[in-house]
């Protein structure tokens, strides 16, 4: 995966997730809360991800199945995010899906959803951060290549 690609994505889902009401004309004040909170926050673990998969990448080595899994199931729940997050309107509380479905109780759908969905898109950005910190590690080496062939390896510390 293109460590650029992370990025790009990463970022506009950010803004999807922070600011993605206006582009439905209900956008409000809790965007303000929404951009340094939420928005920088995925932003910067995404681009901490594409340098991640960069120094794999410069390694040699490839980024594990794991570190895509996660991360697209991640992006997968942001979209979500994006859609349920409410906003305050002179209406009260809104959100994308309740817009759509034009009933209030799509927005309270929508607002129920919306904490799960984040705190999974954060957790599996996260976890895919610990996987692509994983993939750029060396191995670990086998028994034998260690000075004394059969012999139990002292600790470095010891």
């Amino acid at each position: 995966m293109n460590s650029r690609a992370i990025a790009i994505i990463g970022g506009l889902l950010a803004l999807w997730m922070s600011a993605g009401r206006w582009v439905f004309g209900i956008g409000g004040s809790l965007t303000w809360w929404y951009v340094p909170t939420i928005g920088l926050l995925y932003a910067g673990l995404c681009i901490w991800i594409a340098a991640r998969v960069r120094i794999t990448r410069e390694r040699g080595r490839r980024t594990g199945r794991s570190t895509i899994v996660s991360l697209v199931l991640s992006w997968v729940c942001a979209v979500g995010f994006g859609f349920a997050v409410p906003d305050r309107t002179e209406d009260g509380l809104a959100s994308i899906i309740g817009h759509l479905a034009g009933s209030a109780f799509g927005d309270e759908m929508a607002i129920a959803l919306c904490n799960p969905l984040g705190i999974v898109a954060f957790t599996l950005a996260i976890f895919a951060l610990a996987f692509a910190h994983v993939d750029a590690r060396d191995p670990k080496p086998e028994i034998e290549e260690y000075e004394g062939e059969g012999q139990v390896p002292t600790h470095p510390l010891a």
